[in-house]
């Protein structure tokens, strides 16, 4: 157990104790309003962010350290094809289960607090590319078209790193026109994140009925963050 961050009312530490992966769990359950354990909870580190005062978790999420020989073994692997990074030169994060406790998911802190942990995680593991895969809520594309006209037109990851489909259950993007119509729904704010440090996804999203989601392949290489985003993601963690 490694306090990374303190701040105000709220700490972030990493740890692989038995009773703080099930302290995240539960909060997951909480959140997402389903049982999501599996293996790779106990091969992961797990940061949670807590109220100072009186211990309670309010974020947490896992980070999968890996080679990229051995990205086969993550999570997004489940559902996309990875083959193409499995060459990629240097340390690769996977960040998952991201979820914030729905009693402060207004508090602007609790989310700063978080990516500076993040960021002091793959600082000290000088993590080359992060990936994960980013959700919208509910398995019915047709709210998200805009959106995902969005991700086709601007955010397509690079030809040479870009999952191809792996799922039978996609929706992918080139059934839909590139020129958006109206208003854009919303982006989920972790990918909304991932966009502002210059990342990117892939050509489709996978439905995933069991947690009621479809999600999207996202990946950030580190060397292509915006500086201006590096030197404020540090600032936080000082």
């Amino acid at each position: 157990m490694t306090i990374v961050l303190a701040k105000g009312r709220y700490r972030a530490r990493q740890s692989r104790l038995a009773k703080d992966i099930e302290a995240a769990q539960s909060l997951r359950a909480r959140a997402f309003g389903c049982d999501d354990r599996d293996a790779l909870d106990s091969l992961s580190m797990h940061i949670l962010v807590e109220d100072v005062e009186t211990g309670a978790v309010r974020c947490c999420f896992r980070m999968l350290l890996l080679p990229a020989a051995e990205v086969g073994q993550s999570y997004s692997a489940q559902f996309y094809d990875l083959s193409a990074l499995q060459a990629y030169e240097g340390l690769l994060v996977e960040m998952g289960r991201f979820c914030i406790d729905p009693e402060v998911k207004t508090d602007p802190d609790v989310v700063r607090i978080a990516w500076g942990a993040m960021t002091a995680f793959v600082d000290t593991h000088d993590v080359k590319l992060m990936f994960g895969c980013s959700s919208f809520v509910g398995t019915d594309p047709t709210p998200y078209l805009n959106s995902f006209a969005v991700l086709a037109k601007k955010h397509l990851g690079p030809d040479h790193l870009r999952p191809k489909k792996k799922s039978n259950d996609v929706f992918c993007f080139d059934t839909i026109l590139t020129t958006v119509h109206g208003p854009v729904r919303a982006m989920p704010s972790l990918l909304r994140t991932y966009l502002m440090m210059g990342g990117w996804v892939s050509d489709h999203a996978v439905i995933d009925p069991q947690m009621n989601t479809m999600h999207v392949f996202t990946g950030v290489e580190v060397s292509r963050i915006p500086d201006v985003r590096k030197r404020l993601l540090r600032a936080v963690v000082g």
